[in-house]
Parts: structure tokens; sequence; C-alpha cells
């Protein structure tokens, strides 16, 4: 699809309000350009919010979600279960957007709005299963029991590498929960945004409760501060790297507000001698080069056992070799550009620090000229020591580190030896080195996985890490008891008074 095409399909024009709140406003902010990361061009112009446009978002959420919260909840899933069916009629179009506006090949972009269109039929069967505890009282003719309630507007901070998806995971569970919430996308990637917000319009219009789903586009120093300050949002849930959740996080524990991040992952593939070598190598090159490495999951080491390196390392080679570099969408490309030029340049100083700490490169460690304009990389393999500084630190590009390790002992220690939580995984035949992988004294990620890669979590679980990682648990298993509130109720239908712990107050 050209560019045109796809604004057409999806209503985008050349210039694109920023602010929705119960309906398109309009803003009074600066004008943001949306650049191309294929051409370096622009694409659009996006009106930002300023702080009064702001206002006026968090006044309807507000109002919307008093009588949001009081709609059982599974009339709130049949809202949900309608957007997940425009999500459907709209998959290609969309998902050639976000390929067009972040970078990411036209497939993974359309695999990106499956995980919407899925996370929808989550949150519809989630509708009928907000389930409470009944508890066994101490006391006669007393019973207890445990009520989830909606917690109120929501704050969603999504990142450029998932435009889309990483929205829905928070947005469909609050909006089945009772929250109504406000979307501040990254402002890398706000036309996809604002195509997914006048998709979600043309399901809620007429309704009454066009203003559950808003959205504000604006400068993070001016409106995204505001919003993490905002003591009338209870939750913030913000997907970014470990600096912003750091801020993120300290702004609002300052109000005494909730937060649910997702940060940086700086994720670990161990191959054993005894692993499946074919298997293994398509894990790490998705993994490494999907997306030029701009997941939170991609794969960043590689820890060998002595063994099979040497034969690891020439199946790696060769496949880097082979790479497709190029438009993203065009079928025939396998990874499209970096973000933004400044990404470019993150990439190539983490190279040369490599280096200076005793890395070698085996595979690419350039740009690519390809005629297009953009922001295009060689996806990278260097060979250094476990311990070099380099390899503690996430860089968001197409950087493999290729680490040697003695036994699986070593190699989890090799594993665990950063900062970062997310997502783990080991490539091996031995049922008791998968097992220990995934003992307490195994992986400590949030994500740990045995002969699949660091990449590629489905909606069912729930996603998120630990340490630096932030915590956070989205998408699936009880991540809904996020976006709720919990109460406890005690119900005396006898005559007496009784106390608890055998009180007796005279």
């Amino acid at each position: 699809m050209t560019r045109d095409e796809i604004f057409a399909a999806l209503g985008l024009g050349d210039t694109n309000p920023g602010a929705y709140a119960a309906g398109w406003i309009e803003t009074s902010g600066s004008v943001l350009d949306v650049e191309n990361p294929t051409t370096a061009g622009t694409i659009a112009t996006v009106d930002q919010a300023s702080n009064a446009d702001y206002e006026r978002v968090i006044e309807v959420a507000q109002e919307t979600f008093l009588r949001w919260r009081m709609l059982p909840a599974p009339k709130r899933g049949e809202f949900v279960r309608l957007i997940g069916n425009a999500l459907r009629e709209n998959k290609e179009s969309l998902g050639a957007l976000v390929a067009l506006e972040m970078g990411k090949i036209a497939i993974e972009g359309e695999g990106e709005v499956q995980e919407m269109i899925d996370i929808a039929d989550f949150a519809v069967g989630l509708s009928r299963q907000l389930y409470g505890l009944t508890i066994a009282s101490e006391r006669d003719r007393h019973r207890m029991l445990e009520q989830w309630h909606p917690l109120g507007p929501v704050g969603i901070i999504s990142a450029f590498n998932f435009p889309v998806a990483v929205w829905s995971w928070n947005a469909f569970i609050a909006a089945v929960c009772g929250d109504t919430m406000i979307w501040k996308p990254s402002s890398q990637t706000p036309l996809t945004a604002i195509a997914v917000t006048r998709i979600v319009d043309q399901v809620m219009a007429g309704t009454g409760f066009e203003g559950v789903f808003n959205l504000v586009v604006g400068r993070g120093r001016e409106v995204g501060d505001t919003l993490i300050n905002d003591r009338r949002v209870p939750l913030i849930s913000a997907t970014g790297s470990c600096n912003m959740g750091e801020k993120v996080g300290v702004a609002v524990a300052k109000r005494l507000g909730r937060s649910l991040l997702e940060l940086g992952g700086n994720n670990a593939v161990i191959v054993l001698d005894d692993a499946d070598l074919e298997l293994a190598a398509r894990a790490i090159v998705f993994g490494a080069v999907g997306t030029a490495g701009q997941r939170c999951t991609s794969t960043r080491r590689v820890i060998a056992q002595k063994g099979i390196k040497e034969e690891l390392t020439a199946r790696l080679v060769d496949a880097y070799a082979q790479v497709p570099i190029g438009d993203p969408l065009d079928p025939a490309t396998l990874m499209g550009p970096l973000v933004n030029e400044s990404a470019v340049g993150t990439m190539m100083l983490a190279l040369d620090l490599a280096k200076s700490q005793g890395g070698k490169v085996l595979a690419g460690g350039g740009t690519v000229d390809n005629g297009l304009g953009g922001h295009f990389v060689e996806p990278t393999i260097v060979e250094v020591d476990a311990d070099a500084p380099i390899v503690a630190e996430e860089t968001f590009a197409p950087i493999l580190y290729l680490l040697e390790a003695d036994d699986i002992s070593d190699a989890i220690r090799i594993n665990n030896g950063v900062t970062q939580g997310l997502s783990s995984a080991v490539f091996t035949d031995s049922l008791k080195a998968g097992e220990r992988f995934l003992s307490p004294e195994g992986s400590d990620c949030g994500i740990a996985n045995v002969n699949i890669g660091t990449s590629g979590a489905e909606i069912g679980g729930a996603f998120g890490g630990e340490k630096e990682t932030g915590g956070g648990r989205e998408a699936g298993s009880d991540s809904w008891k996020a976006y709720m509130r919990r109460q406890t109720n005690t119900i005396n239908w006898g005559d007496d008074l009784p106390l608890a712990q055998g009180i007796e107050f005279g």
C-alpha cells in the first residue's frame, strides 16, 4: 500500500488533530512533523495538545468514568468486541501504517494489529470473569467477601516500537474493568494512535460512552509531565526506557498513585552443547534482527557453551549476511530502518565502546546506503567478553553480543548479571538443564523460555519483567487486577456483634 492509500483507508490527512475527548478537539499546542524512518521525509503533521487541551481531556475522562463504571462488565465487554471486529476490518491498512511510521516490516505491523485483535477477544472473555473471593469468617453468622471495583481514569504512555499493541493491552482490559483512559503515544508514532482512535470513535459514536478512549498527543515535558503528576489519574501504565520509567515511577509514587512499568530488556539466549542448533539459530536471528532490534524483548546477548560456540557462530554469521534490508512495505524486506538518526548514532557509539572493550565485530557494524535516504544499519554480531561493561547496557538496535559460558551454571550467572530482567531463553535437549533454568536458581527474568526465543510473547500470559524492567505485568493471567481497586466486605447477618481475634470489649 502507498502512503495515500493507507491514509485514505484510515481517515488520515496531511494535518491531523492531536487530541480526542469524546470527539476530536481543536488543539493549541505546537505542530509536530512526523518522520518516515525509511526516507527521513515528513509523512504528515499533527496539531499537538497543550496543557489546556489536556485539561479538557481529563475532564471528559472523569465525567465518563462516573457512568461507565456502573455499566455491567459484560456490556463493557461488548463494546470491546465491536472494536476488535473493527480492527479486523482495518488490519492490513493499520499494519501498513505501523510499517510506514515506525519502520518495522509490514508483516510485523499486521502481527501487531493481530495482537490488538487477540487482546480484544481476551478482554471480552475477561468481562465475565472479574472474580472476587468468598472468605471464611472466624465470627458466627458473618460472611466475608472480596470485590473488585473500577479504579478511575488510567493514563497510558506507549512507546514508538509497538505503537498500537501496547495501548490495546492496557486499554481493552482497563475498559472491561470499568476504567476510562487517556492515551499519550510516542511523538515518534502519533499517526498510528490517531488512526486507532478514529477506528474506536466509529464504534463508540452515539453510544454516550465516547469519552472512554481518549487521546492526547503532546510534548513529554508539557503534557506528559502533567499526566504523570495528575492526582486525578490513579494509575499510569508506561512503556519505555528504564530512565523514563524511573521518572514516571518517582512522580507517581510521590503522589501515592500506582504505576505499571514495562521498561528495558537486555535479553539473553543460552545455547548449550546439546541444543538443536538449527532451531536456536532461527530463534536468535528472529529475536535479534526482527524490528531492527527495537523490541523490548529483542535478543541482545547469546550465551554459547564452549562446545558449540564455533558452529553456532558460523550459522549466525551466515544468516546475517543474507538479511534483506530495505523498505518495510516491500514484502521482500526482513529488516527495516531504525526509528531516527539519533538511534543510528547510539548504535554506532555502542559499537565503538564494544570494540574499545575488546569486542570483535563478526558481522555487520555499519550503516546502509540503499538510496532510500532513511536510517538503515547492518545487523551486527560482536564477540566480546561477558563481563565487558557495554554488554550490561541495552542498546535499542540490532547489536547481538556473542558470549561464552563454561556450563549451565556459568550461563545462568551471565544471564542474570545485568540490571534488566525481562525475557530469557535456553536451548537444550536436557530436561534437567531446562528445569534448572526455570527454577528459583535459574533465570531471574519475568519471561523464561525453553527451546523458544526471547521474542513473540502471547497475550494469554502476563507480560513483564523484574529489576529495572519495572515489575509491571500486562495482557494476561491476573494482570486485570492492576486496573481495579480491591474491597474486602464483611456482612453480619446475626444478632450479636462479636469482634475478631476473640476480643471482648465490655
